[in-house]
């Protein structure tokens, strides 16, 4: 991870880097061949005719058509927080996320403001300090043999003690990505682009956005809408009627912490004939009864490695494979807690989708965040990482004091900060999150909440559980080589070895 720059006064950069040479004349294009009897019908001149046919597709919801053109932008100096909050809330889209930095203000507030960031960021730096010898203790916990090249690995422990010490910089964090939608897409941000999360910015760099989408193509304009406005949305209808009321949040989070029951995910919700159904839908696939194949047998088909050795496929192939498309049936639902950080990685499993909170309604003037593990192990560290959080929390009530908007302080808030959600899965994209994120490579919390899921499924579904692994031990079991998919990111243990509920690390 790069370490971040203070930036105190940039707008948000938007530009459309890569589309489709006609967009709007591909959309009508599609369209008409839906209904042609003389086959692929071309782009065609855009003219009234075409415009009308535009429109009433559009009205009677015809949407399909405006997927294939798609739009890359590259966007600078937006901030991590709407990057969770709206770009990264639904499944239409892909990103490659880059840095960090920070979020502009003015007068008193700025100030403030800023004084706050600058101590975020000195507190960043102490807590790497702080975090560095108990990192380097950890890792060469993991790999004693490379404690005699001790300065060869520093900046390897570095970095891991930066992804810990990040958890004190606030999600104002500037942050520059490429990122890609579909026609039908980019028409959805601008129709609900005013939301009760970062409402200022998601608006203005979705106009931004669009701008350049009409730039590139002006005919965009005949089915564009105008945004559905803040005090539409059901979000705000609802909050605005509410004081804030900080002790309904607070029994809210105490209700929600204590059915966690000490976890970060905990399983609430699965399908009561989950194994039984996997195995009917793999003899629906091959034609074969209950007597020619029994359920142990069928799901051992589908989902043991073994048998099926696409499952250790460097390219994920399930989705397309018709047996493990038998995988989509069993369904999980998680609670969970993660923090700002955690959260942001989790979400970029798409397929494993959740409903995220409105940050703002979750919010008291109590700190409210999750403490990694390994700061956890010293004592000095542990003081300072909790200082820091207190003083972000007075920090915030103090901008909010000199006259800035809660929009505009809860920026400062850390990505340690506690973020509580539901989350749902098909087996199909579970068991590829699963073999993603129980690598011991992955982020801290992310494995540690796949890690109590895994356990919790075996304990309900022991016959689909087992297969919930790393992918080194997929890999392992399907007789792929090399083992580790990582190469020189090799995590030093020999995991493919280890069962899952012998799994620990530091870090």
């Amino acid at each position: 991870m790069s370490q971040p720059t203070l930036f105190l006064s940039a707008a948000p950069e938007v530009r459309l880097t890569r589309a489709f040479e006609a967009p709007f004349a591909n959309f009508l294009a599609t369209a008409r061949t839906c209904y042609s009897s003389k086959g692929v019908i071309p782009d065609v001149e855009i003219n009234d005719r075409w415009i009308g046919l535009a429109k009433s597709l559009y009205q009677a919801g015809h949407h399909t058509t405006l997927q294939h053109a798609q739009f890359q932008f590259s966007l600078a100096n937006v901030s991590r927080h709407f990057i969770w909050s709206f770009l990264h809330s639904h499944p239409f889209y892909n990103s490659e996320q880059v840095s960090q930095r920070y979020v502009p203000l003015k007068g008193e507030a700025l100030s403030r403001y800023r004084s706050a960031v600058e101590r975020q960021m000195k507190e960043y730096r102490q807590l790497i300090e702080l975090l560095t010898p108990v990192t380097e203790d950890a890792y060469f916990d993991r790999f004693p043999g490379r404690r005699a090249n001790a300065e060869k690995y520093a900046k390897e422990i570095q970095k891991r003690a930066q992804e810990i010490a990040r958890y004190v910089l606030p999600i104002g964090t500037f942050a520059y990505l490429y990122h890609t939608v579909s026609g039908i897409t980019l028409l959805r941000y601008a129709r609900l682009c005013e939301q009760v999360d970062t409402t200022s910015e998601t608006k203005l760099v979705v106009q931004a956005m669009v701008d350049a989408l009409l730039e590139h193509d002006p005919a965009y304009e005949t089915i564009l809408e105008e945004p559905l406005p803040l005090d539409s949305t059901p979000e705000h209808s609802f909050l605005s009627t509410r004081n804030g009321d900080g002790e309904r949040r607070r029994t809210f989070r105490s209700e929600f912490d204590r059915d966690l029951d000490g976890r970060l995910s905990q399983l609430v919700d699965y399908g009561a004939r989950n194994e039984e159904v996997l195995a009917d839908a793999v003899r629906e696939v091959l034609g074969e009864p209950k007597a020619a194949l029994s359920d142990d047998e069928a799901i051992s088909l589908v989902f043991d490695p073994q048998l099926n050795p696409l499952l250790g496929e460097a390219l994920n192939l399930t989705t397309h494979a018709k047996l493990t498309r038998a995988l989509y049936h069993p369904h999980y639902t998680f609670r969970k807690r993660l923090s700002h950080a955690g959260d942001s990685q989790d979400q970029r499993h798409r397929m494993t989708p959740g409903s995220r909170p409105a940050l703002t309604a979750h919010i008291t003037g109590e700190p409210d965040y999750v403490i990694p593990r390994l700061v956890l192990e010293d004592g000095r560290t542990e003081a300072a990482y909790r200082e820091s959080m207190e003083r972000t929390w007075e920090d915030i009530t103090a901008v909010r004091a000199a006259g800035a908007s809660t929009e505009f302080a809860e920026y400062l808030l850390p990505n340690g900060v506690a973020i509580r959600f539901t989350e749902s899965a098909d087996l199909l994209n579970l068991f590829h999150k699963h073999a993603m994120r129980l690598c011991y490579n992955a982020q801290e919390e992310i494995w540690q909440a796949s890690l109590e899921e895994a356990q919790q499924v075996a304990a309900v579904n022991p016959r689909i559980g087992r297969h919930l692994v790393p992918p080194c031990t997929v890999r392992f079991r399907a007789g792929h080589r090399p083992i580790c998919p990582e190469g020189t990111r090799f995590c030093g243990e020999r995991v493919w070895n280890l069962e899952v509920d012998a799994f620990t690390r530091r870090i």
